[in-house]
């Protein structure tokens, strides 16, 4: 739905969620699985994808020129939207769920729809933990802050010894990448890789699976189409954790 050209959207409202991350509501429903993405055209500036964190809105940190060109936008401006696309997450049994910072964007519907019993979530700071409220509301929240002014002092990466692996049939993970790959690692050490399903962010131009510019290696996997969630067991030999690509497909450290 919506492959060839984005449909355009009248921004209806805007959250500050935190001082770095808005949410963006829109006068248009989109039906999607938890973890499926648009690609948000920016009219002028550029075209990137986006997961959805409700049928009607996109949630966004201010990280580059076209979440800047956003964050400029009110309401009644016009965005453009295409999508869904992607996997999502998979369904069923007692899942935990784990975020770090706008990483929880995805997860965040997964939990409104009952999904979700146990949500680590992490962020630097207690002014920049998103969406505690609405997810206190669904599940059993624990927190972790980098400095302590909310919840436990560290890595949400900590809190995973904190619940029994054992007694979860999925693993949503999304967040930075050094931090999911972190909790691939703990999940690999549990021997329950195979129960984490991870959503990757990659650059991507057309978002359908046409270009290539999202393939992953060594498999390559298209992070589009084939993704943007892997189970954990993929990602264990792949470029997962320690690099990524940027518009010119050269090869950058996460």
């Amino acid at each position: 739905m919506y492959e060839e050209m984005p449909i355009g959207v009248s921004i209806t409202r805007i959250v500050e969620e935190t001082p770095s991350i808005r949410t963006f509501y829109f006068d248009h429903e989109i039906s999607a699985r938890p973890g499926q993405f648009v690609m948000v055209w920016v009219p002028g500036v550029d075209e990137i994808p986006m997961a959805l964190s409700s049928s009607s809105s996109i949630t966004v940190q201010k990280v580059g020129d076209a979440t800047a060109a956003l964050f400029a936008m009110g309401e009644g401006d016009v965005m453009g939207i295409r999508g869904p696309y992607g996997n999502g997450f998979s369904a069923g049994g007692r899942t935990l769920a784990i975020a770090g910072g706008v990483g929880a964007t995805p997860l965040l519907p997964l939990a409104e729809s009952g999904q979700v019993e146990v949500f680590l979530l992490g962020a630097r700071t207690a002014s920049e933990v998103v969406f505690a409220d609405r997810i206190r509301r669904v599940a059993r929240l624990m927190v972790a802050t980098d400095d302590g002014t909310a919840g436990h002092q560290g890595f949400v990466t900590e809190l995973v010894s904190r619940v029994d692996l054992e007694g979860f049939d999925r693993i949503c993970v999304c967040g930075p990448e050094v931090m999911m790959a972190a909790v691939l690692r703990i999940l690999e050490r549990a021997g329950c890789a195979g129960r984490g399903e991870f959503s990757l962010q990659r650059y991507m131009k057309c978002g359908v699976g046409l270009c290539g510019s999202c393939c992953i290696d060594p498999h390559g996997l298209r992070v589009c189409r084939d993704g943007p969630v892997f189970p954990g067991t993929v990602l264990l030999d792949s470029e997962f954790g320690r690099y990524a690509r940027d518009a010119s497909g050269r090869r950058q450290r996460v």
